[in-house]
């Protein structure tokens, strides 16, 4: 290993190691009861529950595969992550009173209290194998491929490229378990917030490294090619060919963001464990904010790699490594892959520690005949997350023949279990006497027709797999209902009061949901043909720019009148 290499490996190392001091430091002796371990003692403030939402959902995936999609079409993929700020808003205002009203450590859990027990268990095995078969594998992939190429690990090694991938996965792999295991959900929490500070400064100093490299040393220059070279290239109106058609935002896309920010355990944990309502809602908005950041960290460095390298590369999942290569200062490569594999870490543990949450008190606890501690629980729950770190390191190499790019086939397989996931938790929220039995045959229906229609008739239907989202939720929300209207529950349902904290929301919720929604459609706005991605327009931007500034204006001098009206003299 040259004096570099060694040198980032060191400096690694001394960034990671400093996390880990930090969040063993905050979590010592918390992860001993049930609570304590799944839940961080229902104790976290808006600060961590916003850090672990940004690290949990933003790891090397998106990294590397938003990058790819920007490099290899356009900017309309940004619509997954932008769009997702739209469903914090949904959480923060309508599910998360109705969660942490009933005190749920799980969304199984709240499954069997509104319907049976048999719901609770076809859902943990729909999110065990989603887990299993897809998310973690591909959380582990896709941090080991950037590692790989950072490091060139197959000529160190002396191995092939893909033996070299089954070494990093697992070294990968077990490090990042080690948090989950051991320290349980608040070391997750924590350590996600001190990476997630690394990953917004890293994340936005790519971009501006990467316009500099682009104009020749000058920012100006660069920028100036970025936006006249290729246009096309920034735009997020998405056509019919595009990655992500722009028509997909408001179909299925909408109820893909509900599941994935309202109704998935390993995202939405770290919510359950508020310590309050209002710290809970402004943890869940703040992170929507940081979505809206996501085209400028992980979008734009693919279409500078584009401007850069041309079109040419091997793989579009290859744009994002090789820019950071060729734009990073030696002195900073060391926090860069600390951050990278803190990010890695983050998803894979989050991941680890649902997934052992749900087999733990999902599976293992209702099996049990007579009741168990607290300490043999955390016991069981580590032993199920070393089990399914086993299973995932012999899943994530595969990925490596996917086609479609890692960020297609992820979106792709999600879709056997996010779409039944939000159908039943919803009717379920808001019906009182649709019967388990709704539910029941809405898993089935699903796995069989989404399986159907995307792999064995795909040369026949050839609706986009999104747009296949919305019209199974229609049909599956149909297939509940007329459950509840032929074969209604005998005793409707009433929403549990177990409140173990403060349930008084943030008084400013609302305004800063605004705020947060105005930012998006700017967004869209200006990675369009009527901003960046277009010549004209430039009047009509700035108007509607301006219009988006002023309503915000009146909605928060509205918002602080208001609460000084209510305030006490």
């Amino acid at each position: 290993m040259d004096k570099g290499l060694l040198y980032t490996a060191a400096s690694c190392v001394a960034v990671m190691a400093l996390v880990a001091w930090i969040s063993w430091l905050k979590t010592r002796g918390t992860a001993e009861t049930k609570d304590g371990y799944f839940l961080a003692g229902r104790g976290l403030g808006a600060t961590f529950i916003a850090g672990s939402l940004l690290l949990t959902n933003l790891s090397a995936e998106q990294l590397i595969g938003l990058n790819g999609s920007a490099y290899g079409a356009n900017m309309s993929s940004m619509a997954w992550e932008v769009t997702a700020a739209v469903a914090t808003i949904a959480m923060a205002f309508v599910f998360l009173p109705r969660y942490l009203a009933g005190a749920f450590t799980t969304l199984p859990e709240f499954l069997n209290d509104r319907f049976d027990p048999t719901v609770r268990r076809m859902s943990v095995v729909l999110f065990m194998l989603g887990y299993g078969l897809v998310t973690i594998p591909s959380v582990l992939y896709s941090g080991s491929l950037a590692v790989m190429q950072f490091f060139d690990v197959p000529l160190m090694t002396g191995l092939s490229t893909v033996p070299a991938l089954w070494l990093t996965v697992i070294v990968i792999g077990v490090t990042g378990a080690a948090y989950a295991v051991l320290g349980g959900l608040k070391a997750v929490a924590v350590s996600d917030t001190l990476n997630g500070i690394g990953l917004l400064f890293i994340g936005l100093l790519v971009p501006v490294l990467g316009i500099i490299l682009l104009g020749g040393g000058n920012f100006g220059d660069g920028f100036t090619r970025l936006v006249s070279d290729h246009p096309e290239k920034l735009n997020a109106i998405g056509g019919p060919d595009d990655p992500t058609p722009f028509g997909t935002i408001f179909t299925g896309m909408i109820f893909a963001n509900l599941f994935y920010w309202c109704t998935n355990q390993y995202v939405i944990q770290r919510t359950l464990g508020a310590r309050s309502l209002a710290e809970g809602q402004k943890g869940v908005l703040a992170s929507g904010f940081f979505k809206v950041l996501v085209p400028f960290m992980m979008m734009i460095p693919g279409v500078i790699a584009f401007h850069l390298y041309g079109p040419g590369m091997g793989s579009i999942d290859e744009a994002y490594p090789r820019l950071i290569k060729d734009v990073l200062p030696s002195a900073l490569t060391g926090l860069f892959l600390a951050v990278l594999l803190g990010a890695v870490f983050s998803s894979f543990n989050s991941l680890l520690n649902s997934a052992a949450t749900l087999f733990t008190l999902d599976v293992y606890a209702p099996m049990r005949r007579t009741p168990v501690d607290d300490a043999h629980l955390v016991r069981v729950a580590k032993i199920a997350s070393v089990v399914i770190a086993l299973f995932s390191f012999g899943v994530a190499p595969m990925l490596y023949y996917a086609e479609e790019g890692l960020w297609q086939i992820v979106r792709i397989f999600t879709g056997f279990y996010n779409i039944p996931t939000v159908v039943i938790i919803i009717v379920g929220l808001f019906t009182a006497r649709v019967p388990a039995l709704g539910a029941k045959l809405v898993i089935v229906f699903h796995v069989l027709a989404y399986g159907l229609v995307r792999f064995v008739l795909a040369d026949v239907v050839t609706l986009h797999f999104i747009h296949l989202y919305a019209i199974l939720f229609v049909i599956e929300v149909g297939i509940m209902l007329l459950a509840g209207r032929l074969r209604p529950q005998a005793e409707p349902y009433v929403p549990p009061h177990n409140e173990k904290v403060d349930m008084t929301p943030w008084r400013f919720a609302r305004p800063t949901a605004f705020t947060l929604l105005s930012c998006v459609v700017a967004l869209y706005l200006l990675f369009s043909p009527l901003g960046l991605a277009g010549a004209g327009g430039g009047t009509l931007l700035a108007v509607l720019m301006a219009a988006l500034v002023v309503g915000n204006l009146v909605v928060w001098v509205m918002a602080a009148k208001g609460q000084r009206a209510v305030a006490p003299a």
